[in-house]
């Protein structure tokens, strides 16, 4: 993997919790964040950990890979967002075995990962929880003002005011796939969809929360393989749609 000046970007990158960003990010040189490395990261290229380490909030906008499956890949973040995708229709972003914490009440923390703008975004692996933010804590906020589409794989969201909230901007086709992921003890509700937004949901838990699955102008498609479980009631399954 050569790099051919000082400004080039490699398509493979690396950050260590011991590692400095002052570094080129390679292998043997690694970063310390995600935002120190990514500048350094070619587009649609990918930002690896070679250990655990806590690596920091971070913006994304340009089709990229952040993978941390060495161990635990902490973003612990108060009063904001962890992760940032805010991209141009047909970029991609995959985010892979991160730990995503906001710190609860105390935390004031916006959303786990935001999705914003268009393209396409792939969370797999990842635990996302704590994001209590005044009246905007969400574990997952697909707020998409060019259809932006989010596929969520093997990822439990937890305690956060919303766990996976769509809500398209200004009524823009929004949508989200939920596949063998478990959304819970979300105070306010587990999964909400508003107008121009789309959930579909397979062979997924959602319960602990007074409001399982919410949808007001939007809607939700359901495998009837779901565990769907209000707090305190009876579990129900929804209809494929």
């Amino acid at each position: 993997m050569g790099v051919g000046s000082a400004n080039a970007q490699a398509t493979r990158t690396w950050i260590s919790g011991v590692g400095d960003d002052a570094n080129p990010c390679s292998r043997t040189a690694p970063c310390k964040t995600w935002a120190g490395a990514i500048s350094k990261t070619a587009a649609a290229g990918e930002i690896d950990c070679l250990d655990p380490g806590g690596f920091g909030a971070v913006t994304i906008t340009v089709s990229m890979t952040l993978s941390c499956q060495a161990g635990t890949g902490g973003v612990l973040v108060a009063g904001t967002n962890g992760i940032t995708v805010n991209l141009s229709p047909g970029s991609f972003v995959t985010l892979k075995g991160l730990d995503i914490n906001g710190l609860g009440p105390t935390g004031g923390s916006l959303a786990g990962v935001r999705m914003a703008g268009g393209g396409s975004l792939t969370i797999e692996d990842c635990i996302i929880y704590g994001f209590q933010g005044a009246g905007s804590g969400y574990g997952v906020y697909v707020n998409g003002t060019s259809g932006a589409n989010v596929l969520i794989e093997n990822t439990r969201i937890s305690n956060n005011l919303i766990g996976v909230y769509v809500l398209p901007i200004g009524g823009v086709a929004n949508g989200v796939v939920i596949e063998r992921s478990v959304v819970e003890s979300n105070p306010t509700a587990n999964l909400s969809v508003g107008t121009g937004g789309t959930a579909v949901i397979s062979q997924s838990t959602f319960t602990g929360a007074p409001v399982a699955i919410a949808y007001s102008g939007g809607s939700v498609l359901s495998y009837g393989n779901n565990v769907i479980r209000h707090a305190g009631l009876p579990t129900t399954t929804l209809p494929l749609q």
